[in-house]
């Protein structure tokens, strides 16, 4: 199946027991998560974790594609979920499309919040931060195009904030210097002195908003696309019966110490079961 049309979505009959399933490469979803149990409290939820695949700003186009479009097409035989939201902007500005081509499932995807950004901002500069396989895409340059044409874009590629945010919901120390340079090197752009707006293109990155707005200092807002994507998950899922018949759990790709480390944060996201997958 391709395309699905987004109406008819909306009353397809499914299993009141049929999660919503989040899949990210990281924790970086769990921004997402939040915004969706807001919306959606009564909604079993998988959260997915590719984190043997962490980071993916790091890897091809080719490789994002087909690692995402495998993984989903296995968890979604296996867990049968009513929808799946990529919470990931890499994933998602990359295999978006192709996961839609091939998955029978709804599927919500995370993009740049490029269009909030613009309705905001007053000296008409933005920043974005992003991994560096986001911001060099055709799709961000799309909505650009779209929606920010009479304003100046400026891109960041910052693989250290996720590293930061992971690091920081295991409990570690971060050394500020990583949220001071990665305001240095969008406010050293031309024009870069005159941001008022920041768009936080990685899920990963409201994580750690208290600590890039203290970098940046007073007068810069952030932006997300978070509550767009919560917005959307509600509209595609309404009308529909809910039950959670088991607790909320996490699976993840690869094992390790950091699981442990990880676990108080995922238990505060009501996540208190981790699996590997």
């Amino acid at each position: 199946m391709t395309g699905q049309s987004t109406d008819a979505i909306a009353t397809r009959t499914v299993e009141p027991t049929a999660p919503l399933l989040l899949f990210d490469s990281g924790v970086g979803g769990l921004s997402v998560l939040g915004k969706v149990r807001a919306l959606l409290p009564q909604a079993p939820v998988i959260y997915v974790a590719d984190n043997a695949g962490l980071p993916y700003g790091s890897k091809t186009e080719a490789q994002i594609a087909a690692r995402v479009s495998g993984l989903l097409g296995r968890l979604t035989e296996r867990f049968r979920p009513r929808l799946v939201c990529i919470a990931c902007n890499t994933a998602s500005t990359i295999a978006l499309a192709s996961v839609r081509e091939v998955l029978e499932v709804p599927i919500v995807g995370t993009v740049p919040a490029i269009k909030p950004a613009a309705a905001i901002t007053r000296t008409g500069v933005i920043g974005l931060l992003g991994t560096a396989a986001t911001i060099r895409q055709g799709y961000v340059d799309r909505l650009e195009a779209e929606f920010a044409a009479d304003k100046r874009l400026l891109r960041h590629g910052a693989p250290e904030l996720v590293s930061a945010a992971e690091a920081k919901l295991r409990g570690e120390s971060v050394d500020p210097a990583v949220y001071a340079r990665a305001a240095a090197a969008l406010r050293n752009l031309p024009d870069g002195e005159r941001i008022d707006t920041v768009v936080l293109a990685c899920t990963h990155f409201p994580l750690i908003e208290d600590e890039l707005r203290a970098a940046f200092g007073p007068g810069v807002a952030f932006v997300d696309g978070s509550d767009g994507i919560a917005r959307r998950v509600a509209y595609l899922t309404q009308g529909q019966d809910w039950r959670r018949d088991q607790p909320d759990f996490a699976l993840f790709t690869r094992g390790g110490s950091e699981l442990d480390q990880l676990g108080p944060a995922l238990a505060a996201n009501g996540l208190e079961h981790v699996a590997i997958f």
